[in-house]
């Protein structure tokens, strides 16, 4: 379902019960989709740490951190800092 499908929806739909059903087992689907991309950002961030040490390297580039929030940002706002801060720290993996 995409935005304008559920934008399309309305009030005066015939079962209002189930057009709310709809639309949370979307959200359900994207909740589940954003986990596992999570997860996946998560696993390749380390490697890219793991990688970068075992070369000689430092584990964090504050220099790419820093593009990481600027895009996070620009795109979403305050809150959008905030969800880069976490996807940052979750890509860290144990100090």
């Amino acid at each position: 379902m995409s935005a304008a499908t559920v934008a399309d929806s309305s009030p005066a739909d015939a079962d209002p019960a189930a057009s709310i059903a709809k639309m949370r087992a979307r959200i359900d689907e994207i909740d589940a989709a954003i986990i596992r991309l999570w997860q996946e950002r998560a696993a390749i961030s380390r490697q890219v740490g793991a990688t970068r040490v075992a070369n000689g390297g430092t584990r964090l580039v504050l220099s790419r951190e820093r593009e990481i929030l600027d895009r996070y940002r620009t795109a979403l706002g305050a809150d959008g800092t905030q969800l880069a801060l976490l996807i940052l720290r979750a890509g860290r993996g144990p100090l």
